[in-house]
């Protein structure tokens, strides 16, 4: 595998925390590594095996969880277009889930503005609570900003929004009152 960027690191601005996600490319498509460190009331650590096509749409993640001194894992894969497996059992109600989106990380917002055709617009993804490793549809929305894009939650955490500063990768640069980039090493 090659790489495909620098690691991008980012801090947790609303409590102590940390993401380090390293990218590397294949004939296959991309996988993307993320260790996230949550120093807040309620601490966590999180690693996240994602394995993307070459569109970047997700095939699988694979999440490991400590927390409370237990390891807890949690594996999801797509079995067609929208449809998943959680754990290797069909899980129906996720079906129309286009993308998957981890409460822990700002990854997942540039994989649905792929999905999305870099465009304005509304999908449902299939989002995971990173503290408890629940699954469930959420629907979201995507607006410009100005040079940036609006995140709006119309599910999960509805009527919560966020600005949001991508790279050219589509990689969260800033994720209003949230996320921040910290400078490469």
């Amino acid at each position: 595998m090659s790489g495909i960027g620098p690691r991008a690191r980012k801090e947790r601005i609303d409590f102590p925390g940390f993401e380090t996600l390293a990218l590397d490319e294949d004939a296959d498509g991309v996988r993307a590594r993320s260790v996230i460190i949550d120093n807040s009331d309620a601490p966590l650590g999180l690693y996240i095996d994602w394995r993307l096509d070459r569109t970047w749409a997700s095939r699988s993640v694979r999440l490991t969880l400590l927390r409370d001194g237990r390891v807890r894992e949690l594996a999801i894969a797509r079995t067609g277009a929208a449809s998943w497996r959680v754990d290797g059992q069909p899980r129906p109600d996720l079906d129309g889930c286009a993308e998957v989106d981890i409460s822990a990380t700002p990854f997942c917002n540039g994989l649905a503005l792929r999905r999305l055709g870099q465009a304005p617009g509304e999908l449902t993804a299939l989002y995971v609570l990173a503290s408890e490793l629940t699954v469930q549809p959420s629907r979201q929305r995507y607006e410009r900003a100005g040079q940036n894009w609006r995140y709006v939650d119309l599910g999960v955490a509805k009527g919560f929004t966020a600005i949001l500063r991508f790279d050219e990768q589509l990689i969260v640069r800033e994720y209003e009152g949230l996320f921040e980039a910290l400078p490469d090493a």
